[in-house]
């Protein structure tokens, strides 16, 4: 009797998370073959959080250590509680999301939600920065049980894994969402909104706490991080200090409320992952464009490019213009560098010495603010800014071959590239200036700002120029604008910090001539930090360029993500 060429020799087996597992490990594997670079940067990534690592864990440790009962609570409040808030926000202003299992390329497998998310959740646990905090949270452990013997050690190791967990769920349903905002041009302003308003949390939280130290409110401290403590910030990690201050009957509540919200964020990520399988979000409606004016080549520009002219760079330009507008993740870039560039300067003129506890419990303004001091603070905003062009190349990716094919100058390129990234940077230049003037009323200071923001953007756009023509690397083919590839991260930070120091000791003069001329400086600031930054710019375009020129092909190589 023929037997049918569809019947199955063997049942299928269940997929389960250590498929996952052994697919990220293998993905990782192929990925390392050949490539010495990405060996490279995976033992510095490793190195670097073995050291942060070990810092955490000591200072975690130190009330146990020291025998402080009194420390133990507040540091694991508010250390844990920093720690969940840098794994919701780092993700989504800095470093983004391992995505070496991207769900798109799953879409098409016969998975459920719950195979799916519980696979990628447990995938993602298997990285060098969740190690990394595992070790530094087991001083945690350390401090439990010196104070409250091997039970309160047991409930905090429990609970440093149950927080754990709580952190790496918070940053995939966060980065996940957000990437589904962002794709969607009808919410990006909320998208917008949302970051700022996360971002703005970190400064409240930083006037307070200096405050609350200098005036050593401990019994204060106290209340506040028990209070933290029954958060999903906190409970995971004084579930511990609970049972070694005699109070285990909250243990148990507390690893309730972080299995809780554990298993809201997987759930909440469950419902976005759908849309980051498919890759596009509903953008709404078509506009009926039958009434537009011009040809094709007049549609191609945009109204912002309209003075630009008919020809290769006006096109390149416009090119540009557009896919900073629609491109998620250059938009999340965008955002970034609004949410930063308002709060940094304002938390460093005024957190710091600017705002002091008042004898009835408030917080006053000192005006301790300087022109050089503000200098400093905007060149940092300037630089932040220009280093979003550190890789600009891997953004197009294996796009990246028309402008090879069609032999565009490298020169052309570089100006056309800065010119559009200008368009939408300097007006948020122009506003950050214009807010940071207003809150420290300083009006006339507006011109030491903006030349300052200007000199230090101009010479970023010079210094990025020459990095990421040289220091390229691929992105992942993802619609999650957060995802990185592994390695890529430490990648990331290494080009960045490189790009920054370098952008600001070019900077450099400007604080000098700030320090220097005092208050001849506010008239001439704006002109000669304009000029200065043009400059710059327009140099780093003309030399960078050449080497463009010589490193297409190479280039194209290097941004063009491995399959």
């Amino acid at each position: 009797m023929a037997v049918p060429v569809t019947a199955p020799d063997r049942p299928a087996r269940r997929v389960s998370a250590r498929h996952f597992v052994r697919l990220k490990l293998r993905v990782l594997g192929n990925n390392f073959r050949g490539q010495g670079w990405r060996i490279a940067l995976f033992v510095v990534g490793v190195v670097i959080g073995l050291w942060v690592a070990t810092g955490g864990f000591f200072a975690l440790a130190a009330p146990g250590l020291a025998g402080e009962p009194r420390y133990a609570l507040m540091v694991a409040a508010f250390g844990g509680g920093l720690l969940v808030l840098g794994w919701l926000l780092m993700p989504l202003v800095f470093f983004g999301v391992d995505e070496t299992l991207d769900p798109a390329r799953f879409a098409l497998l016969p998975l459920s939600r719950r195979t799916l998310v519980t696979g990628l959740y447990a995938a993602a646990l298997v990285s060098v920065p969740v190690l990394a905090t595992l070790l530094a949270l087991t001083g945690l452990v350390v401090t439990a049980g010196a104070l409250g013997g091997w039970p309160a050690a047991l409930v905090a190791a429990v609970g440093v894994v149950a927080g754990l967990l709580l952190c790496v769920a918070a940053a995939r349903a966060v980065t996940s969402a957000f990437a589904t905002m962002l794709r969607s041009r009808r919410v990006r302003d909320l998208a917008a909104v949302l970051l700022a308003v996360l971002a703005a949390l970190l400064g409240p939280l930083q006037i307070v706490v200096i405050a609350a130290v200098q005036r050593a409110d401990w019994d204060r401290l106290t209340g506040v991080a028990r209070v933290v403590g029954w958060t999903p910030f906190g409970a995971p990690w004084t579930a511990g200090i609970d049972v070694a201050e005699g109070r285990a009957w909250a243990a148990v509540p507390k690893l309730l409320i972080t299995a809780l919200a554990i298993g809201a964020l997987l759930y909440w990520w469950s419902r976005s992952l759908e849309s980051a399988m498919v890759g596009a979000a509903s953008a709404g409606p078509t506009r009926d464009r039958r009434g537009t004016v011009g040809g094709a080549v007049a549609q191609l520009f945009p109204r912002v490019v309209g003075w630009a002219r008919r020809d290769r760079f006006g096109a390149m330009v416009a090119r540009e213009c557009r896919y900073w507008w629609r491109d998620a993740r250059r938009r999340a870039n965008l955002i970034t560098i609004a949410v930063v560039g308002i709060f940094v300067p304002v938390m460093v003129n005024l957190g710091g010495s600017g705002f002091a506890a008042s004898a009835e419990g408030g917080f006053s303004f000192t005006g301790q603010s300087s022109p050089v001091l503000v200098s400093l603070s905007m060149i940092f905003v300037g630089v932040l800014a220009s280093v979003t062009l550190a890789n600009q190349f891997g953004f197009d990716g294996s796009a990246y071959a028309a402008n090879v094919v069609a032999g565009v100058p490298g020169r052309l390129e570089l100006r056309a590239r800065m010119t559009a990234f200008a368009i939408y940077v300097v007006p948020m230049l122009v506003v950050v200036a214009i807010v940071v003037a207003s809150v420290l009323r300083h009006p006339g200071w507006l011109g030491a700002m903006a030349g300052a923001l200007f000199a230090a953007y101009g010479t970023g756009l010079a210094i990025n120029g020459f990095v990421s023509v040289l220091g390229a690397y691929a992105l992942p083919e993802t619609s999650n604008p957060f995802a990185m590839n592994t390695g890529a991260g430490v990648a990331k930070s290494l080009l960045t910090l490189l790009s920054m120091v370098a952008s600001a000791v070019a900077a450099v003069p400007m604080v000098a001539a700030a320090a220097l001329l005092g208050e001849l400086w506010l008239w001439l600031a704006l002109p000669v930090g304009l000029a200065y930054g043009l400059g710059a710019a327009l140099l780093g375009a003309y030399l960078a360029g050449d080497v463009l020129n010589r490193r297409q092909p190479e280039l194209l190589t290097a941004v063009t993500p491995r399959r």
